[in-house]
């Protein structure tokens, strides 16, 4: 591509997977159907459950739309337009320190794209530029490395590596690493609570459905994942791959 006055716009070219969808819907419907049984049972004490989890399925509802409609990437001889859900920025080739074709974290599954693409600044920060992945495009890899080579003229700096930046990229790296498997304890904590709180309920003990389905889940997935961003971060364990 020739970026002598060209410009290349990426949008959503393809709607994600039907079963994407009906899976979006079942977790949702099951989500309310568990905050409203709370509600029934809880006498009044869970009452602002189903209004909240409506609103925030909403929310994400609307997000989800704004993603795949509003959101675009464009490339110009000036730089690259990250347009969001709500905000745009845009960076100057000069301010971009790389781009770069990333997997997605293991276990994400078919139903989701397994490559995206990351700008990063010299500050080491990484940001998503929209519909520059391989659900998309056929070959997303190629697409940034035909972007790249014919952005060079534009840029004052080469497109080389500094030691700085790469040390900040890699603690970034390892600081959403450790917040992931945070996440992922989380949800292992939740579904052993739900087995405790069956036992409870089965040895008509009280149960506190707040504390065990929401307290101590969140609080086990920010223990673990403080832990295992200070564990990776001395260099005693091998950080992200």
């Amino acid at each position: 591509m020739d970026m002598g006055g060209d410009t290349r716009e990426y949008r959503r070219r393809r709607r994600p997977p039907g079963a994407h969808l009906l899976l979006l819907g079942v977790l949702m419907m099951n989500g309310l159907l568990q905050t409203g049984r709370l509600s029934a049972e809880g006498d009044g004490g869970f009452r602002w459950a189903p209004p909240v989890f409506a609103l925030l399925m909403a929310a994400a509802l609307v997000r989800i739309g704004l993603e795949q409609y509003r959101a675009y990437t464009r490339v110009t001889t000036a730089g690259i337009t990250k347009q969001g859900p709500l905000r745009t920025r845009t960076w100057s080739w000069s301010e971009v320190y790389d781009i770069r074709v990333e997997p997605v974290p293991r276990g994400s599954g078919r139903m989701a794209p397994q490559w995206l693409t990351y700008l990063y600044d010299f500050q080491g920060r990484r940001f998503l530029l929209p519909h520059l992945d391989d659900w998309q495009l056929d070959d997303p890899y190629a697409e940034v490395a035909e972007l790249s080579l014919a952005a060079a003229p534009q840029r004052s700096l080469a497109w080389e590596r500094r030691p700085d930046v790469e040390e900040r990229i890699l603690r970034g790296a390892t600081r959403r690493k450790a917040w992931l498997w945070g996440s992922y304890g989380a949800v292992a904590m939740m579904v052993v609570m739900i087995v405790v709180s069956l036992g409870l309920v089965l040895a008509e003990r009280p149960d506190h459905p707040f504390l065990l389905m929401v307290g101590v889940p969140v609080a086990s997935g920010v223990v673990l994942g403080a832990v295992l961003q200070w564990y990776w971060s001395t260099g005693v364990a091998q950080g992200p791959n």
